[in-house]
């Protein structure tokens, strides 16, 4: 009895080590993507959404380049959002941001989160919108959840 307990403990042990195995790899897995996804310029982060928008939705090429200059505008102003991020915490100063400076951050983020939806309103015909609108659901939900599952040992 003593030797089954043994190696239950044993193999649950080794179990839970090699899940957390695989979570570390997929972690590097996505920073090494996030670094390829840097090293694009915004025209072609722009030019790669737009055309992934395009097979989705099937838009036309009217529809097309006005969603690839929004989406150029997008990843400028993010490229430079996260250069000016980058710099304050290479500085320190990320860690020291008043409360006002966090929802001063937070709310202007989510007015230019409004801005873009209801330009992709005015772009998109009804039935695209709701198409749009829902992957970007699952998309927030999916990220939204990554950390808060449950984990086996």
């Amino acid at each position: 009895m003593k030797k089954l307990f043994l190696i239950a403990i044993a193999f649950t042990t080794l179990q839970a080590v090699a899940q957390d195995g695989k979570k570390r790899a997929s972690n590097e897995m996505r920073k090494e993507r996030m670094a390829k996804l840097q090293d694009l310029s915004p025209e072609e982060m722009a030019t790669l959404k737009s055309k992934k928008l395009t097979l989705a939705l099937d838009l036309s090429d009217k529809q097309q380049n006005q969603v690839k200059a929004l989406f150029l505008d997008e990843a400028k102003t993010r490229k430079a959002k996260m250069e000016a991020h980058k710099k304050m915490k290479e500085s320190g100063a990320l860690e020291k941001l008043s409360k006002e400076e966090r929802y001063e951050m937070k709310n202007e983020r989510l007015d230019a989160q409004i801005a873009f939806k209801q330009q992709m309103k005015s772009i998109l015909s009804e039935e695209q919108f709701q198409k749009w609108e829902k992957s970007q659901r699952r998309r927030h939900h999916k990220s939204k959840n990554k950390d808060k599952r449950p984990q086996r040992h």
